[in-house]
Formats: structure tokens, C-alpha cells, sequence
């Protein structure tokens, strides 16, 4: 593990695995870089695949507020620069935040899998203030039932009745990744606020000069595949990757058929005139 120092002073863990060209995870919402560490381990034996927890998760440093994005932007820079890497994989919230980052920072390519980007409507919102609501009553079961029928839509257990969700994700928290999720619902109901309030056309991400690759999975939530296909007509270097057999954990669980793309997308060269100046 290596320390690195946040532009606000505040120091990130960076916990790094593997040999080669640098990779940064940036990861989703409602979890710690622990999921991802088996993606890290697929990819180490050709890559040196870089992790950090995000502000108010494990070993990050609490959570400023209010939460914007400039401050997760501000720590994907500092660890770009300790790092020197120009390749970074985004996931879902976390794509959100990579991909707003892209317009900013030197990212030569970035792999964005189920990046939560709303594109004129696109991210599903209804969900997002009764979930508000049964979190600030304490009904921490209750919001995250809804929470997760209301992005995975498509899924047969976000139609069953709303108590009967209850009761599993009630046994669901005690799991150790339900109690992480648990514990960080207020985190992810602020970063889907803040994921929403960014709404607008394909348009506005017109200017990331990186290689994006836009990778979602066949089996996780449909918006996925409309979203990544106006960010690909929008984006001047990008390309959609529809992964059979895949939902949105996919990356998480490091089959070969996620990890394999990404290899040979970050083992390419970086087409000269799409290397971003330092």
C-alpha cells in the first residue's frame, strides 16, 4: 500500500497489484475497492492495476460535503499523477465520475462498464425519493429494496411485493457485503442525486479526447445499451462492447469474457493524435 496526498491534504490509500502499464479503478457506488480485487488479480499479470477506496468508504478519508463531483475529481488526479497512468476503468457511479473526468484530466483511454450516465432521461429516477424517504424514517431495509428494484428494473425480484423484497434484503444485510451496502445506502442515494442532476444530451461529453471503450453487460439493466449508444455517437473516439452472459456485477466477478476485452483495449496502442498533452 502506498499513501497518496489529495489535493486537500487528506491522504488516499492506494493499493496496487501486479506488473506492467498502470491501470486506476475507479469504483461504483455502495461498495469498497474489495469486489474489484479479483478483476485486479486477472488482470496483474499484465497489468499493474491501481485501487482506491472513494471519500467516506473503508480506508478513505471521510466525505466532504457538499458532495460534488470536482472533489472526486480532484483525488482521480492525484492518484493519475503518483500513478503517471493514463488508463483508467470506471464502473457504474464510478463511471459517471471517470467519464466527467475525462473532460478534464490527461486520460489516454478509458473502459467504462455500466457507467451511470443519465442521458436525457435515460437513468431511471422515480425510485430515488421514496428511497430518501424510508432511509431518513430508518427503514434502512425498506430503502435499499427500493433502491434496488428501482435501477434493476428488468429484474423478476423488483416485482414481487414491496415487503417481500424487504424481508430478503432484510437477510441480505446481514451479509458482509449487505452490511457494507448497507452502510453506505446514504452515500449512494447522494451519488444517484448527483448522477441525475447532471442529466443532458450525449452532447455534453463531446470534448473527452480519450480512447472509450463502453461496455455494458447483455443480461444487466437495458438503459445501459441506449446510453452507451448516444455517448458512442457523441464521443469522438468511442466504441460500444455488449459482453453476453453478463450483468452488472460482471466486472466484479473477472470472467474471462469481461476481462479479456479490457486487456486487449488497454494492451493497444494509444493512437498518436488521441494521446492527451500533460
Amino acid at each position: 500500500m502506498e499513501q497518496v496526498r489529495a489535493r486537500d491534504g487528506a491522504t488516499i490509500v492506494l493499493h496496487s497489484t501486479g506488473a506492467g502499464p498502470g491501470i486506476v479503478v475507479v469504483h461504483g457506488g455502495g461498495v469498497t475497492i474489495d469486489i474489484y480485487r479479483r478483476l485486479a488479480t486477472a488482470l496483474a499479470d499484465r497489468f499493474t492495476v491501481h485501487l482506491y477506496n472513494r471519500r467516506g468508504r473503508a480506508d478513505a478519508p471521510p466525505r466532504p460535503m457538499p458532495y460534488t463531483v470536482d472533489q472526486e475529481i480532484d483525488d482521480l488526479a492525484a492518484v493519475l499523477e503518483h500513478t503517471g497512468s493514463g488508463d483508467v476503468i470506471g464502473h457504474s457511479g464510478g463511471g459517471f465520475l471517470a467519464l466527467h473526468a475525462a473532460l478534464r484530466l490527461p486520460i489516454a483511454r478509458l473502459a467504462l462498464y455500466d457507467a451511470a450516465v443519465s442521458i436525457d432521461g435515460s437513468f431511471p429516477s422515480a425510485w430515488l425519493a421514496p428511497a430518501r424517504a424510508a432511509l431518513q424514517a430508518g427503514h434502512t431495509a425498506r430503502s435499499l429494496a427500493i433502491t434496488t428494484a428501482g435501477i434493476n428494473s428488468h429484474m423478476a425480484a423488483g416485482k414481487l411485493p414491496l415487503a417481500v423484497r424487504v424481508a430478503i434484503i432484510s437477510a441480505f444485510l446481514r451479509t458482509p457485503i449487505g452490511r457494507t451496502m448497507g452502510e453506505l445506502l446514504p452515500t449512494t442515494l447522494d451519488e444517484a442525486a448527483l448522477i441525475l442532476a447532471h442529466d443532458g444530451p450525449a452532447t455534453q461529453w463531446a470534448r473527452v479526447s480519450a480512447e472509450v471503450l463502453l461496455a455494458c453487460g447483455a443480461d444487466g439493466p437495458p438503459y445501459y445499451l441506449g446510453q452507451n449508444a448516444a455517448l458512442a455517437r457523441a464521443l469522438p473516439h468511442a466504441r460500444t462492447l455488449t459482453i453476453p452472459h453478463s450483468g452488472h456485477d460482471a466486472i466484479n466477478r473477472a470472467h474471462p469474457r469481461t476481462v479479456e476485452p479490457l486487456a486487449q483495449f488497454f494492451g493497444a496502442p494509444v493512437t498518436p493524435e488521441r494521446t492527451p498533452h500533460r
